[in-house]
């Protein structure tokens, strides 16, 4: 499956601390950036892959849950941690949920937004990757 861990470097201070996204800290250009939140708990949100989108995203506040599928085998990971960021690279279907209250999902993008760059059917999604 084609997701990694990104460690966000951090500037720790006794007043609090600062997490810094510099060129090199993701693996692309960003070209667009956005943020989920007052997601309720039950809510699922994603349900969908990208052709050739790369995507970061960064638990700012609280805590949710992305299942990830790559059309064989299925992971969940939990973000909940300001620090670390989620890199899910192209073609990896992707579900957030299990949001914890105050949740704030940031999504740092490799392209602009593009509709037609969605895969938002799972069976359409099965036979783009074969």
């Amino acid at each position: 499956m084609k997701v990694t861990i990104i460690e966000i470097p951090k500037i720790e201070n006794s007043l609090g601390n600062i997490a810094v996204i510099e060129n090199d800290t993701v693996p692309f250009e960003i070209k667009r950036v956005y943020y989920l939140f007052d997601i309720p708990s039950n809510a699922t949100r994603g349900g969908h892959a990208h052709k050739k989108l790369q995507q970061v995203l960064i638990a700012i506040s609280g805590s949710f849950d992305v299942v990830l599928n790559n059309g064989k085998t299925q992971n969940t990971i939990t973000l909940n941690k300001p620090d670390k960021g989620l890199l899910i690279e192209n073609n990896t279907w992707r579900e957030l949920e299990n949001f914890s209250s105050g949740a704030v999902c940031l999504v740092l993008a490799s392209n602009e937004y593009d509709e037609d760059d969605y895969l938002r059917d799972y069976e359409e999604f099965l036979t783009s990757i074969k």
